[in-house]
Parts: structure tokens; C-alpha cells; sequence
């Protein structure tokens, strides 16, 4: 590597480790995200459609240049960071054929830029990643709850299926009615409603809310803290680096007499030592 190449790699890692850069991308982040929103609204655009354009152009020439300083402080493991694919997929993507036609996949694109964020800041990156390590419990709470839903359902469609036929005609429906009362929006109107039809109303309802609203949230919530506890702990060990084994006893026991050799050896000559003691076999010790 030649001088000049070995002090640009330099200066590009020191500035992927500077504060500021992780500032500045965050920036023109946000700077991309509010001129997406505002071509949303027409009047805007036909004011100031040249301006916002060329603010867009802008931002993917600083996201160009990022990505440049990112490849240049690290070369070889550019391509290892899923980040950095991530991020050069969302920058390239936009110039391949049949994508650039396509306005709607530009925008899907030039919003998926957002999702960057998560990358320069360590406490939205433990955040992602506790949401990865969710998904495999998550798959098993999912299942719980649409058994539950099903089973409940299905208690609906005996109960209420003649009177509310449109709620709870088919266990599709019902399903569908039990998984709206999730958020208990309406369901003093709902119990009511219910108790037209028969009193076991209150004890179906009551039930419901109890396992579903009540004890199937606190265990999604359960669920997630965990996995945040877990993605913390694992972003904290990668600062810090792999943590090292605690040495054995025999290697603690090697390591003092080696001290204390070293010290008998420091004391001046004629001076009075202490007795030897009877050696142990320290092979013995278990």
C-alpha cells in the first residue's frame, strides 16, 4: 500500500469514527425523508418541484460519498457489513433499468433510505436487533393467539351466529369481530349487545378479555423485553470485545509461585528469608 493510499484509508476511518459523520448522515437522512414528504402535496410541487429535485440529487451524492468514505476506511470488509449492502443496494437500485421507469418502486426506495438511521446510532441499532431476535417467539405467540382466536370464535358463531350474523355468521367473521375487540374499542356496546342474546354473554366476554387483551399482551410484551435485554447485552459485549476465561487453579496456583520467586530473588543478599515450607504437588490439586 502506498503512502498516499495508506493515509486516505486513515483519514476515512477516523472519519467513519467521528461523531460527526454519523451526525451529517443522519442529516441528509432526514433532509430526504421531509422533501419525500413534501412532493406529497401538489401545490408544493408546482412551486418548488426544480428546488426539491435538486435537493434529492444532492442527498444521493452525499449518500454516494458516505458509502466511498465507508469502503475507503475498510476495503476489505466493506462487503462483509450487511449495512453496507443494505445501503448500496438503496443507492444503485434507482439507476438499474426498468426501476428508474418505475415511480413507485423510487419512492419505495427513496423511503427504505430512512431505515439508514438505524445503523448510525448504537441505541436503534439494539432496537432492530432485539425485533430479529423477537421473531422466532413471536412465531409461537402468533400461533397461540390464533388458536385462541379460533377457539373463541367458534364459541361466537354457536352463541351469537343467528343474532349478529354479520359479526359472527361464519368463524372467518367472528375471527375477524374478536381480533377488532383486541384494542377493547366498543366492548361495553359489545358485552351489551351480547346479554340481548343470553346471559353467558358476560362470562364469554369477560374471558376473552382476561386471556386475550390481558394475558396475551403481557406476554408479547414479555417476549420483546427479553429480546431488547438480549440484543443490549450482545451490542455491549461487541464494544467491549469477547470477554476471557477465567484461568484454572492450577494456572492461578503457577502464576504465584512464579510472584514469588521473583520476589525471593529481589531480596539482598544475607538477608534473613523465610523458612521453605514442604512443596505441594500441585498436580494433585483438583
Amino acid at each position: 500500500m502506498s503512502n498516499t493510499a495508506y493515509r486516505l484509508t486513515v483519514f476515512c476511518g477516523r472519519a467513519v469514527l467521528g461523531n460527526w459523520f454519523n451526525l451529517a448522515g443522519f442529516a441528509v437522512i432526514m433532509l430526504n425523508a421531509i422533501v419525500l414528504g413534501l412532493e406529497t402535496y401538489d401545490p408544493i410541487v408546482e412551486a418548488a418541484g426544480p428546488l426539491l429535485k435538486a435537493i434529492e440529487y444532492a442527498c444521493v451524492v452525499c449518500f454516494v460519498l458516505e458509502l466511498l468514505v465507508r469502503f475507503g476506511a475498510a476495503p476489505s470488509r466493506f462487503f462483509r457489513d450487511g449495512w453496507n449492502l443494505f445501503d448500496l443496494a438503496i443507492v444503485v437500485a434507482p439507476l438499474l433499468p426498468g426501476v428508474r421507469e418505475n415511480v413507485t418502486l423510487l419512492r419505495l426506495l427513496r423511503l427504505a433510505r430512512i431505515v439508514r438511521t438505524f445503523r448510525l446510532f448504537p441505541s436503534l441499532r439494539v432496537i432492530l436487533v432485539g425485533i430479529r431476535r423477537s421473531l422466532p417467539g413471536l412465531g409461537s405467540f402468533l400461533l397461540i393467539t390464533v388458536l385462541l382466536l379460533y377457539g373463541y370464535a367458534i364459541l361466537g358463531w354457536m352463541m351469537f351466529g343467528e343474532a349478529y350474523p354479520e359479526r359472527y355468521g361464519t368463524v372467518g367473521q367472528a375471527m375477524l369481530s374478536l381480533f377488532l375487540l383486541l384494542s377493547l374499542d366498543a366492548i361495553t356496546d359489545t358485552l351489551d349487545a351480547g346479554r340481548e342474546v343470553t346471559e353467558w354473554a358476560v362470562l364469554y366476554y369477560v374471558s376473552y378479555v382476561v386471556a386475550a387483551c390481558y394475558l396475551l399482551t403481557n406476554l408479547l410484551v414479555g417476549l420483546v423485553l427479553t429480546a431488547l435485554q438480549e440484543a443490549h447485552e450482545a451490542e455491549r459485549s461487541a464494544v467491549k470485545g469477547p470477554a476471557r476465561p477465567e484461568p484454572s487453579v492450577h494456572e492461578q496456583l503457577a502464576s504465584l509461585r512464579s510472584i514469588i520467586e521473583d520476589l525471593e530473588r529481589r531480596l539482598p543478599a544475607g538477608e534473613a528469608r523465610v523458612p521453605a515450607q514442604p512443596e505441594v504437588n500441585l498436580t494433585r490439586i483438583e
